[in-house]
């Protein structure tokens, strides 16, 4: 069957939402793009079944459950999700489940998966688990990047992320990934925090397929703490790039939006919590 490139998207939660939404700190998506709905990542708490149930998204219809990476504000409603998704397929880097923290004045703060949704994972039985330790294709034309290679030195993390809580071990958040979807009109990248960093992430999808047209790229960029030469560096390798759309979202921060407005001549948007989107 023949299926439209159009992307139909949902924004479940965000940082901020639209009036009579609920905003938190986490990230959700409702995908719908090649036959196939995705629920991309799961949010935080309250939110995401409050706008959930407001936008009048049928879980049970999920075919994918995708995980960006094991942050809680990523994989907060894991077990209702699954509950509500009896036939969904999960798909993970297994370092998602990795125990994580962030320090910031010397206070450590756990970041890792939440016990409840670590649980409601390992009981799925295991023709449901997918492990994304290389690139996987979810359905013909909507893949996940596996594992980024972190090709540009500028493109760190994002903030003090640590494997223990002494500081001693960096995280390098190898469970990070993104989703890339082919279109007409190019690859429509979507990323949940893309702490591999967007150009890395989109150089990583370019050995990957031969398209190099890249019509939106749409997601958390982790670029609310960044420097102002990191921002000015990931517009100009966008810029190159000749990105069609961007739409910013949860981390990527207000202060970037803005600069991208400044230095990008591409539409600029960020997204909020009950927005619905059409991709690229």
């Amino acid at each position: 069957m023949k299926h439209s490139d159009t992307i139909h998207i949902t924004v479940i939660v965000d940082n901020s939402a639209l009036p009579g939404f609920a905003s938190e700190h986490g990230f959700s998506l409702w995908i719908e793009a090649r036959g196939v709905k995705i629920l991309f990542d799961a949010g935080l708490g309250s939110a995401f079944s409050r706008n959930r149930e407001r936008l009048g998204i049928d879980l049970s219809e999920t075919d994918w459950l995708v995980l960006s990476h094991g942050h809680y504000d990523h994989t907060g409603n894991i077990a209702p999700a699954l509950e509500a998704a009896p036939k969904a397929k999960v798909c993970l880097h297994p370092g998602a489940f990795t125990d994580r923290w962030s320090i910031r004045g010397g206070v450590a703060k756990p970041t890792m998966m939440p016990e409840a949704s670590r649980r409601a994972l390992e009981a799925l039985p295991e023709g449901r688990m997918v492990y994304a330790e290389g690139p996987v294709e979810l359905a013909p034309g909507v893949h996940l990047t596996g594992p980024v290679p972190r090709r540009n030195a500028f493109e760190d993390p994002g903030g003090p992320f640590y494997l223990d809580t002494e500081g001693k071990r960096p995280d390098p958040i190898e469970d990070d990934l993104s989703l890339w979807i082919e279109t007409k009109e190019g690859i429509s990248v979507i990323a949940g925090c893309c702490h591999s960093g967007i150009l890395n992430t989109i150089q990583h999808i370019f050995t990957l397929t031969p398209e190099r047209r890249v019509a939106s790229v749409m997601g958390g960029l982790h670029l609310s703490k960044a420097s102002d030469d990191r921002i000015v560096n990931t517009a100009e390798g966008l810029r190159r790039l000749d990105v069609g759309r961007v739409v910013t979202s949860h981390c990527t921060g207000e202060g970037a939006t803005e600069r991208f407005r400044e230095l990008l001549a591409c539409p600029i948007e960020a997204s909020r919590a009950g927005m619905q989107l059409t991709l690229p």
